[in-house]
């Protein structure tokens, strides 16, 4: 059972007490808040904002400037998702789930390239020496940050986005022997699959528009 512990919590032998209970709370709430969303509540919002938010700082403390930035990256989407999720007119949120039309998928993929150019030029600024994980990193910045940009606007397709690269980053944290991590993503995969199917059987059975 040792080398199994082991994988989990060998990465927190050296931290502080403050930081694993930091980290315990970026678990909890980045998971609670891919839960929210699978609801379609909009709680998915502050929920993920604490996760992102404490992980901005973490990252700071650690001096992962590169990762850093993209957390920042990530909470101001986050915002703008809450914001988006809000909007009503008469007790009627303003936007539905629905699927990406030609238009948002050439904005989705416009982001995807633009953000990976963000995060290439991010890791060059801060003079990381790149390897394969961190060129890894680069393309799933892309897909995570277009997903966040068609989840805030209710597009079913954020979900296989989201899916897509959970199961990237799965074995890319246990190679790098971030097991609570790898674990915390494996949770991610799954519960972006159930999201998946909700969302999809909510747009089904919602009324069709002549």
């Amino acid at each position: 059972m040792n080398p199994i512990f082991d994988f989990f919590l060998e990465a927190y032998k050296n931290a502080s007490t403050v930081d694993i209970i930091l980290e315990t709370l970026v678990f909890v709430f980045g998971i609670a808040s891919v839960w929210y969303a699978k609801k379609e509540n909009i709680l998915v919002y502050p929920t993920g904002l604490v996760a992102t938010v404490i992980t901005v700082y973490l990252l700071y403390k650690a001096e992962y400037f590169g990762d850093m930035m993209m957390n920042f990256y990530y909470s101001v989407m986050s915002v703008y998702g809450w914001w988006n999720w809000a909007r009503k007119k008469d007790d009627k949120a303003l936007v539905p789930i629905s699927r990406t039309n030609f238009k948002e998928k050439l904005i989705g993929l416009v982001l995807f390239v633009f953000t990976m150019g963000v995060t290439f030029i991010v890791y060059k600024v801060f003079d990381y020496e790149l390897k394969f994980a961190n060129y890894v990193d680069i393309f799933t910045s892309g897909i995570f940050f277009t997903a966040m940009w068609y989840m805030a606007n209710k597009k079913l397709e954020n979900w296989t986005l989201w899916i897509f690269a959970d199961l990237i980053t799965v074995p890319l944290y246990a190679y790098r022997g971030l097991g609570v991590l790898s674990l915390q993503y494996l949770i991610f995969t799954i519960l972006a699959i159930q999201g998946y199917l909700t969302w999809k059987k909510s747009l089904n059975n919602s009324p069709q528009t002549a």
